[in-house]
């Protein structure tokens, strides 16, 4: 009896059956005198995809107000705070996270405007981040501080910022629950006086200040949230300050010019550059290049505009920046790693546009214009660089340490540039690049008094099955054996060519105390090697994104670092489709997985919100896309009377972009199929979403959970129950 037929035939008398044994495996999940949680209703609905027949037992779960659903969800996550409190270690392990990430400050991100820095942080000891202006006397003033708000019972997140350029006001949004639906504020800086206007659905935040600070280009989303509908059709608008935003001007959205062409789920953006009247036009989706045109401030403002075309789609154009009438181009035509190119923006010509920095042995990822050059950011296999153009000369900018630079920060009005610094033993940082090309440590993030000697780090690289090499790194504590005894957690990410590279998490450090060996795979569908790294794990070639990560584990185990009883794996996001296919397709090389807001049920994407984003992996229109996003779907890969290892599922109650039944299903389906004791958990955080806005106190307890959990099913002493 095949799985499909299995679900159909439960639907009826075979119902009871389903439920005595799942409530069994339930039970021997659960910590002595703690009830079994609420098991999932099984409803089929069967679809018909181009011939192929597809039975979906819990589809119910997709509709909010199902008399269930909330009761399940509250079911479930009951069980697994009681099940993961339960597990001997835990607390101890979370006062050490939470008395670590309170020692550590975070910025996320600097901005330079007149005569002002702003920087957004959670300092030391903090809940979550504020904003803060620091003037040209070093005096420093807190802007907006969002744990002194709420919105009904939820906790307030800052969502995105934008000083204007010459810092006299700055536009924010906040939101409740983590959910990131923005509403707009704009702030006198000088004063602290909160303007009157209110702008909702700006999710995106604006694109740009006008030159003389007089208002804002941003985008509207104007369908109901929560729809498939909602990021579609949405339009770029003008606004005032002073105004009412009921009034504010439409400038772009499908249909109003057609000289540029646009799809529902494409975004129409308007950017402003410092010092200069003319603007960028760029219609985006989910893909990395842009189609872009210039036009004026006036021109566009006049209704009439006449747009010079920079880059169609298929030039391949994936980033830009630029200095008074100089338009520099990232282009990955005909150069998959990148090559930077130089036109004017008032007279735009790709074809004649001059060569400035070659394709090389390392991918250009980003562009970055300052007063004094423009700031180039290198990767090389998941670790990043940095370089400067002056005129046409290209040179290198030493920094203190190998890891990530996470983001480049400068003004046309100023020299140097301020850099976001990480590495998987280097706590984060602010440092300033000046104009001799000297990097320094600004100090905006005090440095954790966080001892991270004990650990190391090493990079190694795993054989795929197509020959490839894979890279990963691993971080340990000093004196770590290869024993085929460590208990190990191995993620990977690969989508949407975003690499993942260094980054200082001071939660990992006790699980690394406890003995525990944490891996990061570069696996194909991310940017590491650029272009047709991606390519090699995006939609026919995704499978290649999970053999990838099963290949960097099958390394790990040759090599003794670990053993099938003792590793563990786990994806976040669109790293769901890489944890749930690797478990779902070897169950037997792993003792446990976590799926953190993953997204597991692919073939459903016409159900979610975040439908826009489907060019990453599909749409499905015919029989041969719909198979190639079947093999993607863990949630349908699931086989009953499998022997599964233990699984987390996480999800946030108002997570706009992973649906939170793609995790709720996903879990329901593994509790019904297993034939192991082992648990499967769905730990639910209801005043959370995608994690973007949680609260450091909400991300110390998630980590805490995820690591005791892991620590409990591979093995590690002082976790065993």
């Amino acid at each position: 009896m095949t799985g499909i037929d299995r679900r159909a035939f439960m639907a009826g008398s075979g119902a009871a059956v389903l439920a005595t044994g799942l409530a069994g495996r339930l039970a021997a999940a659960a910590p002595a005198g703690n009830k079994p949680p609420m098991q999932a209703r099984v409803a089929p609905v069967v679809d018909d995809y181009y011939g192929t027949k597809v039975s979906d037992p819990y589809r119910w779960m997709e509709n909010p107000k199902d008399p269930d659903w909330l009761p399940f969800l509250h079911s479930q996550s009951d069980h697994a705070h009681a099940v993961l409190d339960a597990i001997p270690g835990r607390a101890t392990l979370a006062k050490r996270i939470a008395a670590l990430s309170g020692d550590a400050a975070a910025t996320r991100r600097v901005a330079p405007a007149g005569p002002w820095l702003f920087y957004e942080q959670r300092p030391a000891g903090a809940d979550n981040f504020k904003l803060f202006v620091k003037g040209a006397d070093g005096a420093v003033r807190t802007l907006i501080d969002p744990t002194t708000m709420k919105m009904g019972e939820a906790h307030v997140s800052l969502d995105w910022w934008e000083p204007s350029f010459d810092g006299t006001h700055i536009a924010y949004g906040l939101s409740p629950a983590g959910s990131e639906a923005s509403v707009l504020h704009v702030m006198e800086v000088a004063t602290g006086t909160i303007l009157p206007e209110r702008i909702p659905n700006l999710d995106y935040g604006i694109t740009g200040w006008l030159p003389d600070g007089s208002g804002f280009y941003y985008l509207a989303l104007v369908n109901p949230r929560g729809t498939p509908e909602f990021y579609l059709d949405s339009e770029c608008r003008l606004h005032r300050l002073g105004t009412d935003p009921k009034d504010d001007r439409l400038v772009l959205k499908r249909g109003l010019y057609p000289e540029i062409p646009m799809e529902p789920v494409q975004v129409p953006a308007v950017y402003t550059s410092e010092g200069t009247d003319t603007l960028l036009v760029m219609v985006q989706d989910i893909r990395t290049e842009k189609a872009i045109w210039t036009t004026s401030v006036a021109a566009l403002d006049s209704g009439k505009p006449a747009f010079a075309r920079v880059a169609d789609f298929d030039d391949l154009i994936v980033g830009t920046t630029r200095r008074g009438d100089d338009l520099y181009l990232l282009s990955n035509n005909g150069a998959s790693r990148g090559r930077i190119l130089l036109t004017s923006a008032s007279k735009p010509d790709l074809a004649g546009a001059r060569e400035i920095m070659p394709e090389s042995a390392s991918v250009i990822e980003d562009l970055t214009a300052a007063r004094d050059g423009v700031y180039v950011t290198i990767m090389d296999g998941g670790v990043e660089r940095l370089s400067r153009i002056a005129g046409t000369t290209v040179a290198p900018v030493a920094l203190p340490f190998e890891g990530a630079v996470g983001a480049v920060f400068a003004s046309t009005s100023r020299d140097g540039a301020y850099l976001l610094l990480t590495g998987w033993l280097q706590p984060s940082g602010i440092w300033q690049v000046s104009a001799a090309g000297k990097v320094s440590d600004t100090g905006i993030t005090p440095r954790p008094p966080i001892d991270t000697s004990p650990y190391e780090t090493r990079r190694g690289f795993a054989t795929a099955r197509d020959g490839v090499k894979i890279p990963y790194t691993l971080v340990y504590r000093k004196g770590m054996q290869a024993t085929g005894a460590n208990p190990t957690l191995a993620t990977g990410y690969g989508a949407y060519q975003y690499s993942a590279t260094p980054h200082f998490s001071p939660s990992l450090l006790p699980f690394l105390d406890a003995g525990g060996v944490y891996c990061n795979a570069n696996v194909r569908g991310g940017g590491e090697y650029g272009r047709d790294w991606h390519k090699a794990g995006q939609k026919a070639t995704k499978p290649n994104t999970w053999r990838d990560l099963i290949a960097v584990c099958e390394a790990l185990i040759a090599d003794r670092v670990t053993s099938p009883r003792h590793l563990a794996i786990s994806g976040t996001s669109a790293g769901g489709i890489t944890v749930g296919r690797a478990l779902t397709e070897r169950p037997d090389l792993f003792a446990a997985a976590i799926d953190n807001v993953g997204w597991t049920n692919p073939i459903r994407y016409v159900a979610e919100q975040n439908v826009a984003d489907i060019d990453e992996w599909g749409p499905m229109t015919d029989a041969e896309s719909f198979r190639i996003l079947y093999a993607m779907d863990a949630y349908h890969a699931i086989k009953p009377g499998t022997a599964y290892p233990a699984v987390l599922c996480v999800t946030g109650a108002t997570d706009p972009r992973v649906a939170p039944w793609h995790v709720a299903k996903f879990a329901a389906r593994l509790q019904a199929a297993t034939s192991s004791r082992n648990p499967v958990l769905l730990r639910v955080d209801f005043d959370a979403g995608h994690g973007v806005g949680s609260t450091r106190t909400q991300g110390d307890a998630l980590a805490a959970d995820m690591y005791a959990f892991v620590l409990w099913r591979t093995g590690a002493a002082g976790f065993q129950m």
